[in-house]
């Protein structure tokens, strides 16, 4: 044992002389000199190896911290800018100063937590804010698609109807795995004309706005849902309440908003 602590010691001494190709070559040639070092001090070894892992963490997480401040702060300065279209169909104040945008699936239960910030964004803040829901039905939600389609389709017939059809869904998202039948009954009961939407529903027009929903969402970043555009400043996930009070705060302090 005595002669593998020699070892080691001089192959701590060598390495202050040795080239990185010369000692990775040494280490590969005689493992066992760092195994057999670990073996007969584990606990140093694990202590060494959770400090090193701690280290390496905070500053991960400190390097983490400074770059969603960056982009952040690039966010106030550079707000991305989100198609208005000219029918767009808001809730709330149409001219309000702040523009919260949402890019959504109807069958993700984050944006049932989404929707729920949303409205009381909507509450706290009556008419100072207004509202867009856009679409981004994913790929692993077969009913997201169909219940976009049937929203799009009843917004050409009544945009209320379709704030009410859209409501009506994330009160009661479960009852999505029903697939049309429930989206079929919701729109009868808001009775509009059964007949048009079904022609709607699966038309070019309608295909077309929600692609470019979502083509708009990949342009931005957003792969996940929900994501929100604040007055242009990203918010990806299902944030409380507060993290948005936060930004409209930030907003008004730098003088972009005025409420």
């Amino acid at each position: 044992m005595k002669s593998r602590i020699l070892m080691v010691l001089a192959l701590v001494v060598a390495t202050a002389c040795t080239s990185k190709d010369e000692l990775k070559k040494m280490m590969k040639e005689n493992p066992e000199i760092i195994t057999e070092a670990i073996e007969a001090n584990p606990e140093k070894f694990i202590d060494a190896l959770n400090a090193a892992v701690k280290v390496a963490q905070e500053g991960q997480g400190k390097k983490r911290e400074q770059d969603e401040k960056k982009a952040l702060e690039d966010s106030f300065n550079n707000p991305l800018q989100a198609e208005i279209r000219s029918d767009e169909s808001f809730r709330g104040n149409a001219s309000a100063p702040i523009t919260l945008i949402e890019y959504s699936d109807f069958e993700c239960p984050f944006c049932s937590r989404g929707y729920a910030t949303v409205m009381e964004l909507m509450k706290k803040y009556e008419g100072k804010i207004r509202f867009a829901y856009k679409h981004l039905p994913l790929s692993f939600h077969p009913q997201a698609m169909p219940a976009s389609q049937y929203y799009e389709a009843i917004r050409l017939q009544s945009p209320e109807k379709a704030w009410q059809f859209h409501d009506a869904i994330y009160k009661n998202q479960r009852a999505l795995q029903n697939g049309e039948a429930f989206l079929k009954e919701e729109a009868k009961k808001l009775k509009v004309d059964m007949a048009k939407l079904a022609k709607d529903v699966k038309s070019p027009a309608v295909q077309a706005r929600i692609d470019a929903d979502m083509a708009e969402a990949a342009k931005f970043g957003f792969q996940g849902t929900p994501g929100f555009l604040l007055n242009g400043i990203p918010v990806k996930g299902a944030y409380p309440t507060q993290h948005f009070d936060d930004l409209i705060a930030e907003l008004k302090k730098r003088g972009k908003i005025s409420l």
